[in-house]
């Protein structure tokens, strides 16, 4: 029986301008220096040319061939920033307008078609690299309306579903051509946010099979969701792990909303790995049950400490926390061995018709 593989970390939070955090090689120089074995990469022009890799294999072997140098193995691609702009209710417009290239600002249709593109060549990229899953965000049209005040006309939430289903359905179909699981990470700020939202979206693209989950339970202690229940109920569609610790600390003063509070203020926050209030036991326990056979990804995330000293962390954190699946049950020692007539005595039905 196999076991799910790592320990990986996501690239996103450490680039930067200077080395080792600024070229696809040194991070994995550097990631590998810390015992990681895997990456998730993010589609960003600076580690990877996303055209090139969804149109040629040589390319994408040659960046395979790169991190084997230094026992790295690509995990997933990420397009978070790109499957954003999927879907952007205009009172995001400005926001998110920094999350595509400057000549799209102030063009909402047209990120909107680039965002859509990218994360089709992502998909392409996956297959050529030879992976099963991709890790992205689903956008958003219903979040201004989370919370049900003013009254939310009857149909409204349905039309905002039915709308993101129109928009990632083909997207969907480039990913089932390719063989790659779509990965959603369930995430405050998306419309599939929790279990009950991933729910209206898949009956919304009628099951579509590469329609999965990314499992994240940092944000599940800042909504105060049951991430065990959630693994119970969702397992048969979770393509991707991030390890990620938060805690959440209500006072009379703030809770899940968070008073416009600065991360560090919150009453939830992120946290490294252990300083959080994340159950990895239970979690990698349950998802060891259900045979999950994805990567453990580290996402650094925290409003206290150094990023480099949670990368350095995290590692062992990981590796500690796999468990390897045995292959025999724990009391075969004690087996008695005795045959099916045996059995049959031991029933009290011996003489009697099979």
């Amino acid at each position: 029986m196999t076991a799910m593989k790592g320990p990986a970390i996501f690239l996103a939070q450490f680039m930067g301008d200077a080395a080792p955090f600024d070229t696809l090689d040194n991070m994995a120089e550097w990631a590998a220096g810390l015992g990681y074995v895997g990456v998730q990469i993010p589609c960003n022009d600076r580690l990877i040319d996303l055209k090139q890799a969804a149109e040629s294999r040589a390319y994408c072997d040659d960046l395979r061939a790169r991190l084997d140098r230094h026992g790295i193995a690509v995990t997933e691609l990420s397009t978070h920033l790109q499957g954003q702009l999927v879907a952007v209710h205009p009172a995001y417009d400005t926001l998110f307008d920094g999350f595509a290239p400057a000549e799209l600002h102030g063009k909402p249709a047209e990120r909107q078609a680039w965002a859509v593109e990218q994360v089709k060549l992502a998909a392409r990229a996956s297959a050529n690299l030879g992976l099963n899953a991709h890790a992205t965000f689903s956008g958003a049209l219903a979040w201004p309306y989370v919370y049900p005040w003013p009254q939310r006309p009857a149909g409204l939430v349905e039309e905002a579903f039915a709308e993101l289903a129109r928009r990632w359905l083909p997207i969907l179909d480039v990913f089932e051509e390719c063989g790659v699981d779509c990965a959603f990470e369930v995430h405050p700020g998306e419309d599939l946010h929790d279990g009950a939202s991933w729910e209206r979206f898949l009956v919304a693209v009628d099951h579509h099979p590469r329609a999965r989950l990314l499992f994240d339970p940092s944000h599940y202690v800042l909504q105060q969701l049951d991430y065990l229940d959630f693994i119970d109920r969702y397992h048969d569609r979770i393509s991707c792990f991030h390890v990620k610790d938060a805690e959440f600390n209500p006072t009379g003063r703030s809770g899940v909303y968070g008073g416009y509070e600065s991360w560090v203020d919150r009453a939830g926050r992120f946290r490294s790995l252990g300083d959080g209030q994340v159950d990895f036991s239970a979690i990698f326990s349950k998802l060891a049950q259900y045979g999950y056979e994805g990567w453990a990804v580290l996402e650094w995330e925290c409003a206290l400490k150094r990023a480099e000293d949670g990368a350095r962390e995290g590692a062992p954190f990981i590796r500690d926390h796999i468990i390897h699946l045995t292959d025999h049950a724990f009391d075969d020692f004690a087996a008695s061995g005795v045959d099916r007539a045996a059995i049959r005595r031991v029933l009290g039905l011996d003489g009697r018709e099979a």
